[in-house]
Order: structure tokens, then sequence, then C-alpha cells
């Protein structure tokens, strides 16, 4: 039987908590080897803590050799002494997996016609430009050429490449076609450079609340990650410089504008004081700019502010073209640019020659500047409706956002919010809790909604029942 503490109010996040209390009492063996530990619902009901915190304490326990994961039967502790220490512990298919995380994605993508995303990350495919894209499709189909059947530059598609440099030049970013890698969407940039910078055991500054797909990456990386918090201007420049200074973190990966998934937007001040932290105790900044596009008006980046000195930069059509269509970059340096393609060739050859023809061709030939016209003022209605709806029926909203397609938000009285998003899945809709967002999967009160999702007045209703439930 276990017997922990696990307190709200202690300095030490809850899952440090668990795995230090567990760990305890095997090394002092009052848990025999051979012992089965308490389910994830059950633990998570005693201690009153998210079955998230529980899944990452389990899975780091069973990094470190402490505990052993029986498909389909549990968690037991090991039944010989494996953890002489962390680093000698080979990392677990179960620690691998986050299984938490790929749950959510793939009802994410499984979802079917008759569930209300209302915590989605995506646009609905009625708010994408499916003509257009069919349009291309046939001019690009017609054109003579191997670009059907051949293996594409380990750069990318030069075109694209040097109409790419344009656009980061009306973002103040000056870069050439050298130093842009084209890549299979964010997703594969982010994959790429966390492979370039880390190896396991380094630690890796990110925001809290941040990407969760991302987090799953470092994860499976073995990369220790040091949560920023991040305010209504961007992250707390004091936990930041804390953090950098008594890890050594050798990256900090953010989004400066609309932030995934609070819509934040970082200050020029705080920015100028993340550059200058990274000069301070040498490290890298990943900006991750996926939703640059659904800006109205530009604001600089930090890749603005540094030119491609210290900081990465990655973006994607991914969420405004096609999910299908994948086709992201990376603009960096140029030594760093020649890196990332040999271990963009050897993960996986080359990028689709196709879809980056037909992403140039739709950029080029104005469909992509009219069908972003005409989503930026519906995004701009959609997110003014959304958030009057959800004052009126008393949600509080961390900030609210000036572009882009989150909010995030939460019900009265409700510190975790996991509780709600199970609710939810009954009445068919999915929400987004916060924890999922928090790299240790820490509980939390918040929520991410799709502002193009929840003008549904069956998201609003079922919102304002919980609200009135809450104040009954």
């Amino acid at each position: 039987m276990l017997s922990l503490t696990v307190s709200q109010n202690c300095g030490l996040p809850l899952c440090d908590q668990i795995v230090a209390g567990i760990k305890r009492q095997i090394d002092d063996r009052h848990l025999r080897p051979g012992t089965k530990l308490p389910s994830i619902r059950y633990f998570a009901e005693t201690y009153h803590v998210s079955r998230f915190t529980v899944v990452e304490a389990y899975d780091r326990l069973v990094a470190m050799g402490y505990l052993q994961s029986r498909r389909g039967a549990g968690f037991y502790t090991a039944a010989a002494p494996t953890h002489a220490g962390a680093a000698d512990a080979a990392p677990s298919d179960n620690h691998k997996r986050n299984e938490q995380l790929v749950w959510l994605i793939r009802r994410l993508l499984e979802a079917d016609e008759n569930t209300v995303l209302a915590g989605g990350p995506w646009l609905p495919n009625s708010w994408r430009d499916e003509a257009g894209i069919r349009q291309t499709l046939n001019v690009l189909a017609r054109k003579n050429g191997a670009h059907l059947l051949e293996y594409g530059h380990p750069f990318g598609y030069l075109p694209l490449r040097e109409h790419l440099a344009q656009m980061l030049a009306s973002l103040g970013i000056t870069a050439r076609a050298g130093q842009i890698l084209l890549t299979q969407g964010t997703s594969q940039a982010l994959d790429l450079v966390i492979r370039y910078l880390l190896k396991p055991g380094d630690a890796a500054l990110v925001d809290d609340p941040g990407y969760y797909n991302m987090f799953g990456n470092l994860r499976l990386q073995g990369v220790e990650m040091l949560a920023v918090p991040r305010n209504p201007d961007g992250p707390d420049i004091s936990v930041l410089e804390e953090l950098a200074a008594a890890h050594r973190p050798k990256v900090y990966f953010t989004q400066s504008v609309m932030q995934n998934p609070t819509g934040t937007d970082m200050s020029p001040h705080v920015a100028f004081k993340v550059l200058q932290a990274a000069e301070r105790h040498n490290f890298s900044v990943v900006e991750d700019d996926v939703f640059s596009d659904l800006q109205v008006r530009t604001t600089p980046r930090l890749a603005t502010l540094d030119q491609l000195n210290r900081v990465i930069y990655t973006r994607s059509f991914s969420k405004t073209v096609s999910g299908s269509l994948r086709v992201g970059f990376i603009a960096c340096a140029q030594d760093t640019a020649r890196e990332l393609a040999d271990i963009k060739m050897l993960t996986s050859i080359t990028t689709s020659q196709f879809t980056e023809r037909l992403v140039y061709q739709m950029l080029v030939d104005g469909h992509y500047r009219k069908h972003l016209s005409r989503l930026r003022e519906r995004l701009g209605e959609a997110r003014l409706n959304v958030v009057r709806a959800f004052e009126r029926i008393g949600l509080e909203l961390f900030v609210e956002p000036t572009d882009g397609m989150f909010v995030w938000a939460r019900l009265p009285q409700v510190e975790d919010s996991l509780t709600l998003a199970e609710a939810s899945q009954r009445d068919g809709i999915m929400l987004a809790p916060g924890a999922v967002f928090r790299p240790h999967l820490e509980r939390s009160p918040w929520m991410r909604f799709n502002v193009t999702v929840c003008e549904d007045t069956r998201v609003q209703r079922w919102l304002q029942r919980q609200v009135a439930g809450k104040a009954a």
C-alpha cells in the first residue's frame, strides 16, 4: 500500500512529488519487488491529481528502472534493482509512447462529423480554399516535367524557397534561399531541430502552457523540459533567467505571436529580454510561427530582432492551405541549414516536390492572398462573437486575442478542466483541457477554444449549463 503526501501547495511539481515518494518507498523496501501499484484512475482520484500527472510519474519511474509496465495488467515494482541511476536506464517503450497525448491526437484525427471539436487545433474544412487547391492541381498536372515522379531537391523546390525569402522580408527577416529548408509541415521542422540541437539528458526551455505535440517529441528524445510560465505579454522573464542559470539549457522553444494555446503575443520589451537572456546564457531560440498568416497587422518576430543569429525560425502552410499538403520550412543560419538538410536526408530522403510546386503556384497566382483576406475577416468576426458569448456565459478569458483562432479561457470554480473535458465527450463535444498543454501534464483550470467552432450554439449552451450548475 502506498503512503504518500501529495500537496498542491508544495513548491515541487505534483509529478516530482509522486516520483520522489514512490522511489523512496522502493529504496526503503516498503514496496517489495513485484508489488502492483494503484491504477492510474484510482491513484488520480485518491490523491486529487489528473491522470496525465500519474501517467507522467509512472512513466518516469519505468524509465528509471523502478517500475515495470505489463500490458493490460498495470504497473509493478521492478523485480530486480535495475535503478542504479536514471542515466543508466534505457528509455522504455511505455515512456516513449506518451499515451495520453497520442490518445488525444488520435481522437482529433478520428473524430466523426457529429463531434464538435470545440478545442480543435485547425480550421474546419469549410473554411479552407478547396476550390483553389483543385484549380491549382489541374494547372500543375498539365505541366510537363518529372515533378510527378522524381524525388525533390534536399533543400526543397528552389522557386518556393526564393519566394519565401521575399515573404520573410515583409516581416523584416533577411534570408537567402540557401538559408531556407523546406519540410513536411512544422512538425517535421521541429523534429529536425530537436535532433540537431539536443541529445538525451539535455535541457530545453519551453512555454507553460505550450504546444503538446512538441512536448511529446521532446519527451521521446529524453530531453528535460524546463517550464517557463506564459504571461499575457510573453514568457515570465524572471523564471526564464533562473532556469537558464541553474540548468544551462541548449534552447528555448516558443511562439512570439498568436501563441498556442493562449493566443498571446510577446511584447517587444519581453522579446528583447528573451534575446538578451539567450546571449547571456548561450542558448538558441526556436521560434514557431505556424499561425503567422492569420495575423492582420504585422508585428516584429524574434527572428526580426535577431536576424537568424541565435533564432531558428519555423513556419507552415498546413493551418491555412491544407493539412494534407504538409509544406513548411525552417529559416536559419546557412551552416545550420546545411546540417539540418543532412538530417532531413537521413530521416526522410526529401520532401514532396509536387506539393511544394502546388503551394508555390498558389502563392504566386494570387489564390492564397485572396483566401487569406477572406479568412482573416471571417476569423475576426468569429473571434469577436465568441469572446462576447463567453463573457455573457461567465467564462474568464486569459486575454482577449487580437488575431488567430484560439481563446484561452476557464469556467468559474473549476480547478481541473480535465473533468469538464471528460464530461463533454458524453455530449458529443470535444474540449481541450489545459493539462495537455503543460510540459509535465499538471492539472489546469484553463481550456483552449477554437473560435471557428465555438460559435456553434451546442457549445455555448453546454458551457452555459456547466456555469449554471457551478453557481447553483
